[in-house]
């Protein structure tokens, strides 16, 4: 089985991190002064957020770094709760149970208890640990002011590291504990060069336009541009990789539930669609801004008139800056869709 590139070329250090020169400066020299602070890394989604925390983990402790690491995912709780939480085997002695239905503690009462300890065991080998909680702006308010007073109370043993593509939904006491570093997507020409060290290292031929069709796909999302190389290189068999297996490429790889809820939503179909938004949040893990670029593009395909793909991209348009804005996103989605029919 071939490994997936976006782990296989994933940055390893700082200092193998594509852009976001300032992010990984302040990085470095914190790893460097001795006294981390907590850290609140904020941007868009894929713009390297979890990769810069597990480079600074490397960074601080070498080869122990996975025994001073610990990820949450803070949807997994709060967007997916227990049916999901019973998946992970580190919150088994927690839920005491694999069984949803009969998990009688509350999500937020999980949660404290998780964090509570994890942040209370002490490292081995290294004055502090990390905790990284990735999606933190899923916690609601009274998980926020628990993670707070958490964060208070293991100063001396640990230190937390929040990741969140809408820095508003955090609470201003959560937001002035940590120090705030931005992430933003890669310039083109900066990810055009990476794309061609791994065309370089996999022995990839390009015709011309095809680097630049997944630049315009990818819209300087590094794990977009990887997945879309890697799944382009296996349609090219061997062949020069064109601007035609890029766009066959984009289109195989989008969510068939992303055709399905464009369909739904054409149709009026509000349960049909409602269900699928569902599925793709919750089963699948898709964020909303994913969501609605995949109907973007599966508008522009759909056949629709120009008219009514210029007026739908519109509205699609303003549920972008709703969820910028940190709207709630299946609100957003299922407000969306009773406009489109």
């Amino acid at each position: 089985m071939q490994d997936l590139w976006t782990l296989k070329y994933r940055a390893g250090t700082l200092k193998e991190i594509l852009g976001n020169e300032q992010a990984v400066t302040t990085l470095s020299e914190l790893s460097q002064s001795g006294t981390l602070p907590h850290l609140i890394l904020y941007g868009p989604e894929n713009s390297g957020k979890t990769t810069a925390a597990l480079a600074l983990a490397r960074q601080l402790y070498g080869s122990t770094w996975r025994n001073n690491f610990t990820y949450f995912n803070a949807s997994d709780f709060f967007d997916q709760g227990k049916r999901y939480l019973v998946r992970d085997k580190r919150f088994v002695r927690f839920l005491g149970t694999d069984d949803p239905k009969k998990i009688y503690k509350s999500v937020i009462d999980i949660f404290k208890e998780i964090i509570n300890e994890y942040a209370g065991m002490a490292s081995l080998d290294a004055d502090y640990k990390l905790i990284y909680i990735d999606n933190a702006e899923s916690l609601n308010s009274d998980a926020q002011h628990a993670l707070r007073r958490i964060m208070e109370k293991y100063s001396s043993t640990c230190r937390f590291i929040l990741s969140t593509a809408k820095p508003s939904k955090l609470i201003s006491p959560l937001r002035s504990r940590g120090l705030q570093i931005f992430f933003a997507y890669v310039p083109d020409a900066v990810l055009k060069t990476h794309l061609e060290e791994i065309g370089c290292a996999e022995k990839l031929q390009f015709s011309e336009g095809a680097l630049d069709a997944i630049l315009y796909s990818a819209r300087g999302n590094v794990a977009k541009a990887v997945q879309t190389l890697q799944l382009v290189s296996l349609l090219a068999r061997g062949s020069i990789l064109t601007e035609e297996m890029v766009y066959e490429a984009t289109t195989l790889g989008r969510d068939e539930n992303i055709n399905n809820l464009l369909s739904a939503a054409l149709e009026g179909d509000f349960p049909k669609g409602r269900q699928l938004i569902d599925e793709m949040i919750i089963e699948k893990g898709l964020s909303g801004t994913e969501i609605l670029e995949g109907l973007s593009e599966a508008l522009v395909d759909s056949g629709e008139s120009d008219t009514d793909i210029a007026r739908l991209v519109v509205k699609i348009s303003e549920a972008d800056v709703c969820l910028k804005d940190a709207a709630n996103e299946r609100i957003q989605l299922e407000r969306l869709l009773s406009t489109f029919s």
